[in-house]
């Protein structure tokens, strides 16, 4: 199984010298450049990323389902699910950790997004589903990990729309850094992975405005105009082939997968 280590994964401050980011004309005020170095955003299997921990899209019986949560559930093996067992499930807007067996990870952290329709209606969806980011960071940190990969929490069957979705997280996360200088050291990287089309460019979109260019590379961007990118120095790691459709349950149809998620909604 080919896997991605933490060095092949682009840094913020990379993609912008590459012109693989771009900067926004709808930057808001409290935006800065200065975690750049620390955040990542790639679109990729992210049971194949050697981060020291992932975040799983789970449900609250954090006994596994489709998409993303039933991928990683399959690459961990048996194990993964014998320990969420015992976990007595988890509620929603927090997350449990647990070991990663035969993923290339270390831990596996188990976050359970909001249902929009119905968070919504009762105005919890951007409260739990930034809980769900901060909890997993926490965990992470007292857990001893330096790296973290983000799936994109309750955007599939859970209905969150992307594009709040990805402010959302990013408001959490920017947020976590800087209320603790000493932990947010701690952090060696926070990445964003995607692995639908819809939620990259979703954070293509929204990081630009929080964690804009450093204004040298801003600068730079003329003197690099016309020139062969992918040769310059800082040059953009080789990144695996972005998926092609979202991931199921193997060997069943992708209609099946929504039902049975749908099912695991309504007992919530």
């Amino acid at each position: 199984m080919a896997t991605t280590p933490l060095s092949q994964i682009p840094t913020l401050t990379q993609l912008y010298k590459l012109n693989k980011l771009h900067p926004s004309s709808k930057t808001y005020d409290n935006s800065t450049s200065r975690w750049n170095d620390k955040i990542s955003l790639i679109r990729t299997d992210i049971t194949k990323l050697e981060t020291d921990s992932i975040v799983n899209a789970a449900n609250e019986s954090l006994l596994g389902g489709g998409g993303v949560d039933g991928a990683i559930h399959r690459a961990a093996g048996p194990s993964l699910l014998e320990e969420c067992a015992k976990l007595d499930g988890c509620d929603t807007g927090s997350a449990k950790i647990t070991g990663a067996y035969r993923l290339p990870c270390k831990k596996v952290i188990h976050a359970v997004g909001p249902v929009y329709s119905r968070t919504k209606r009762e105005g919890k969806h951007t409260r739990l589903l930034q809980s769900c980011y901060t909890t997993s960071l926490n965990l992470a940190y007292e857990g001893g990990c330096k790296s973290i990969a983000f799936s994109a929490l309750s955007t599939g069957v859970y209905g969150y729309p992307s594009d709040e979705a990805a402010a959302t997280a990013i408001e959490a996360v920017k947020g976590w850094l800087e209320g603790d200088e000493e932990r947010a050291g701690k952090m060696e990287r926070i990445v964003f992975c995607s692995f639908m089309e819809k939620d990259e460019r979703a954070y293509e979109e929204y990081i630009p405005r929080f964690f804009p260019p450093a204004q040298e590379e801003a600068e730079g961007k003329d003197e690099m105009a016309g020139k062969d990118t992918d040769k310059q120095d800082g040059e953009l790691p080789d990144l695996p082939d972005v998926p092609t459709e979202e991931p199921t349950e193997e060997g069943q149809p992708k209609s099946k997968k929504a039902k049975l998620e749908d099912a695991a909604v309504k007992k919530q």
